[in-house]
């Protein structure tokens, strides 16, 4: 395993863990993305926040702080 901010563009994989809080982590449920979801990482920004990443056919921004806590493998 290891946290979605890593993967290089265009790498695909598929999120194992998401390690938010669940306060926070509701937004991210509701648009889709749940374990075992496939994500494909897009691009990064140009200071490299935020994260770009496909998954369910729709492109998605997160933060990068959101996108290290969220393991794929």
């Amino acid at each position: 395993m290891r946290a979605l901010s890593t993967l290089n563009p265009g790498e695909r994989s598929v999120v194992v863990r998401i390690d938010i809080p669940p306060d926070q982590r509701g937004r991210l449920l509701e648009m889709g993305l749940l374990p075992g979801t496939p994500v494909e990482l897009v691009r990064f920004a140009p200071l490299g926040d935020p994260v770009e990443i496909k998954l369910r056919n729709y492109h998605l921004s997160l933060r990068r702080l959101e996108a290290e806590k969220i393991q794929v493998g």
